[in-house]
């Protein structure tokens, strides 16, 4: 539901963006539920904390706070809020050194709200498992908002990808980059015997028990949306094994966005947008996420 309230004024060490674009993303979802406990522990136990989501976020700089010195007025930016979510909104403060950067020239505004949440999970997990040339990595979930980040970035990392996705994306996930590609709804990639270095599962519904199998003996598994049982799993497998699993909540930095934008201006990295809805219809837009098929990004278009 849209509602009015205060426009936000810029302090000292802040910025004031006027938003173009958000997405919605499987976190906001995550959020909207306050799903699993953990979300409602740190956002609030019986209601919100934050009442206005979103993570994403591309906009134009309207006022700058007189302390500001990365920023100048009118320049196009993109990123995420952090815990401070807030980018379902017409406008939205955030301090000078949150993750944000100057917006690619080469995208619009839409294409570049869509890349913050999935770039910059991807590139934390894949920099943890200090992904390599020559490795064979495999992404799971190829076809979502992380998983096509991922294909890209395991891609220009040097990897030779695997992609696992429905049928009916498997040729979307082949041109991003991915050398082979295998339709789960046929094919389980656990019992084909094939290892790997590194397995991303990107959506949390692989088998853990599985992907550890189809690891090489010192390969590294990692887990973008684990719940407690998988990180307790990883947990004991990391310490008792030569094996590696990395989960948790990812560290999000300014120099991230920098890097992605560099990948996006020389064409190693390009937006996944499924679809695009007006902010008057973002209920709707949350209804077709939580339904987990969406391809690469749904983006809400600010008026």
């Amino acid at each position: 539901m849209l509602r009015e309230v205060e426009k936000p004024s810029a302090k000292d060490n802040e910025i004031l963006i006027r938003i173009h674009a958000t997405a919605v993303t499987s976190g906001d979802v995550r959020l909207r539920k306050a799903d699993p406990f953990a979300v409602r522990f740190f956002f609030g136990l019986l209601k919100p904390k934050k009442t206005i989501l979103g993570l994403a976020l591309a906009g134009e700089i309207e006022t700058v706070g007189r302390d500001v010195k990365l920023f100048k007025e009118a320049d196009p930016v993109f990123g995420t809020t952090g815990l401070g979510l807030g980018a379902y909104a017409e406008y939205k403060c955030l301090p000078e050194k949150s993750v944000l950067t100057i917006k690619p020239n080469n995208i619009t505004y839409e294409e570049a709200a869509a890349i913050p949440f999935g770039g910059t999970t991807a590139l934390y997990f894949i920099r943890k498992g200090n992904i390599q040339s020559g490795q064979k990595v495999l992404i799971y979930g190829a076809s979502g908002a992380v998983g096509t980040a991922a294909v890209q970035l395991a891609k220009y990392f040097g990897a030779e990808v695997t992609g696992v996705c429905s049928t009916t994306n498997m040729e979307m996930v082949k041109t991003l980059g991915a050398g082979k590609v295998i339709d789960y709804t046929l094919n389980d990639f656990t019992k084909s015997g094939e290892t790997y270095d590194v397995i991303f599962d990107t959506v949390g519904k692989s088998s853990f028990s599985g992907c550890i199998r189809s690891l090489k003996k010192n390969g590294c598994l990692l887990l973008a949306s684990a719940g407690l049982s998988h990180m307790f799993q990883g947990l004991w497998t990391s310490m008792t094994s030569g094996r590696k699993v990395i989960s948790g909540i990812i560290n999000e930095k300014a120099e991230d966005m920098v890097f992605l934008k560099m990948l996006i201006e020389s064409g190693q990295l390009k937006s996944v947008i499924d679809r695009s809805y007006p902010l008057e219809q973002i209920a709707e837009a949350h209804r077709y996420v939580e339904k987990g098929h969406k391809k690469g990004n749904v983006v809400i278009t600010v008026a």
